[in-house]
């Protein structure tokens, strides 16, 4: 859809048989696809791996930000494009970072963020156009390893704002955008367990904050004095808030409640207006909006049975206007339902899953089924709509997304039991969100599989682990498998950095903690489920070798000969590959396999 932006309408399309989006703009609305920007297929020709990090527009509009990471790495190269004359500028900076752009006022400088050695985002320098890399400024280097650092200019586009954050804790710095040569003034100073982002609003900052508030409230700060802070909206325990997103005349509220995402939309006034949704489990994103003073709020809406939907609603009157659904061809979404269901955990917690399956299925108890779930870094894992789930689907599965502890569905508390000492709760309740799916027909049982990325394959290899009689086959992508090691040696990329959502094993209680559930010191002589894991040569997160060793132990000592499958991608990273038709045989294997196992 195409999207205002300083005058011009900016818009992506894509073309069949390519496998990129190609950037557009144009004067106005209908022209948006006029004039090609920045065509990503171009920029991928010769590469097995392409990854378009920064897409930035200066603003006078007449420059552009685009770097590319063309192997997985994610470390990006820079380059500043002319859209005048839709040539690159000279400038070239190597081995950014994906933390983040900014823009000053005047459009002649650049901030970005650097890693160290560790591939943490630590750095941030400031580049004047027309110039080398090597005259770059380092403007902030962030010298304790549990903190990222990133960089973004407010909507307003008059602040550019320093975050530094660990897993519990943050510290932003404020530089204005119309004095880009200034030093970054601290707003407050880090305190252990306290969380705060800053968003600009006119005449004042909005600060979204954990200070007294588990589940986040939101401040007010005076424009010249932005330690200041007034409650402007209160903290409800259970209605996690994400984001407070600000705009001229308002501002966009983001929150999590009861395992449900919201939108609220506050005006200058105090007022809210809540966007009504339904009960029924879907999504709701803000889009980009890029635009500072607009009358309209674009956002996302999807289910599990709901395409993405486009949507804008009128900030004074509350119109709202579809403005795009995807297209499903020969998909009848009218066969399908999602429901809520609530599971009982090992010690009485009741943890939320929802479910799509056909409307004809009856609770039979032969259904094959898949349980997804995350339940880590307190990430919230919406119902998002696929059509290859629903190529299972009508097949005669059940698909089912578990909201486990460890994840943010639920709120902060719910994280917090699900991290460190506790995580063993994240596995149980997965576990008991599939015995609850059997027990209540809508799965077979010896037909039940298994599925998560990166800690989510963590959550794969430590079900199977413990429960392996309950799973029948299992499928971890860049699974976190080698836990106890990985957070063993500080010199690895991003050890210290993890150290606040695991622990460091090299103390207690969290060594003996580890070493109960790591999947792959935990690989015994026993039946396992059948598996397909996957791994990138070039992952700088969770290194291949993790599922590569994994699965040799499992070969080496399992007392079955279930299918045991490792595929590594070796021109990718941590996302796998990165072509729309390549995804789309990722996804095609992965069914294949679950297909030839369970049926």
């Amino acid at each position: 859809m195409p999207t205002l932006k300083d005058g011009w309408w900016y818009a992506t399309r894509t073309e069949e048989g390519l496998q990129y989006p190609i950037h557009c703009r144009g004067a106005s609305r209908e022209t948006a696809t006029a004039t090609t920007i920045l065509d990503e297929n171009a920029l991928a020709d010769g590469h097995e791996y392409f990854s378009l990090g920064s897409f930035d527009i200066s603003p006078d509009t007449h420059l552009l930000i685009w770097s590319s990471d063309t192997d997985g790495s994610e470390h990006f190269t820079m380059r500043i494009r002319d859209l005048r004359t839709g040539t690159d500028l000279a400038d070239e900076i190597e081995d950014t970072s994906w933390a983040g752009t900014a823009w000053s006022a005047d459009s002649q400088f650049i901030f970005y963020v650097t890693y160290d050695e560790q591939e943490r985002p630590s750095t941030v320098w400031r580049h004047q156009i027309g110039t080398a890399q090597k005259q770059d400024v380092k403007v902030f280097e962030e010298t304790d390893e549990r903190f990222y650092v990133g960089i973004d200019l407010t909507r307003s586009g008059e602040w550019i704002v320093i975050d530094a954050d660990s897993k519990t804790s943050s510290e932003t710095r404020l530089i204005s955008a119309h004095s880009p040569l200034d030093q970054p003034v601290v707003v407050r100073e880090r305190r252990d367990d306290v969380e705060y982002h800053i968003d600009h609003w006119g005449d004042r900052f909005i600060v979204l904050t954990n200070e007294d508030a588990i589940d986040f409230r939101i401040m007010q700060a005076p424009e010249s004095q932005p330690s200041d802070w007034a409650e402007l909206v209160a903290h409800v325990e259970g209605n996690r808030i994400m984001r407070a997103d600000c705009f001229a005349t308002h501002l966009v509220i983001h929150e999590w409640v009861n395992a449900q995402p919201r939108l609220r939309i506050m005006l200058r006034d105090g007022s809210m207006q809540p966007i009504d949704l339904g009960s029924a489990p879907h999504d709701v994103e803000p889009d980009s909006n890029p635009e500072w003073n607009t009358e309209w709020l674009r956002f996302v809406t999807e289910s599990m049975v709901t395409p993405s939907t486009v949507w804008e609603q009128n900030i004074a009157t509350g119109e709202r206007n579809m403005l795009k659904r995807s297209p499903t061809p020969n998909v009848d979404l009218a066969a399908y339902e999602t429901v809520r269901a609530w599971a009982t955990s090992i010690d009485g917690t009741k943890v939320p899953y929802d479910i799509v399956r056909l409307k004809t299925a009856q609770a039979t108890a032969t259904a094959p089924c898949m349980v997804y779930a995350y339940g880590s870094y307190e990430a919230s894992m919406p119902p998002w709509f696929s059509v290859a789930r629903l190529s299972l689907v009508d097949r005669g599965w059940t698909w089912v997304l578990a909201h486990p502890r460890g994840g943010g569905e639920m709120g902060r508390r719910w994280y917090i039991d699900g991290r460190l000492e506790k995580k063993r709760n994240t596995f149980d309740d997965v576990n008991a969100v599939a015995d609850d799916v059997i027990a209540s027909g809508w799965a077979a049982p010896q037909r039940i599989a298994v599925r998560g990325g990166s800690a989510g394959g963590l959550m794969v290899g430590a079900c199977i682990n413990l429960r392996p009689e309950l799973w029948s086959a299992a499928v971890a992508e860049v699974p976190f498998v080698d836990v106890v090691t990985t957070m063993s040696d500080p010199s690895l990329p991003l050890t210290v950095t993890e150290w606040e959502e695991w622990g460091d094993p090299r103390i207690e209680p969290y060594a003996t903690c580890m070493l109960q559930y790591s999947p792959y010191d935990n690989v015994n002589a026993r039946a396992y489920p059948a598996i397909f894991a996957s791994g990138g040569l070039n992952d700088p997160r969770v290194a291949y070798h993790e599922p590569a060793k994994w699965v040799a132990k499992i070969r080496e000592l399992r007392t079955n000969d279930a299918p045991l499958l490792l595929r590594t991608e070796m021109g990718a990273g941590h996302g796998g590959p990165s072509g729309r038709y390549e995804r789309w045989r990722e996804e095609a294997r992965v069914s294949a396999f679950l297909l030839a196992t369970l049926g």
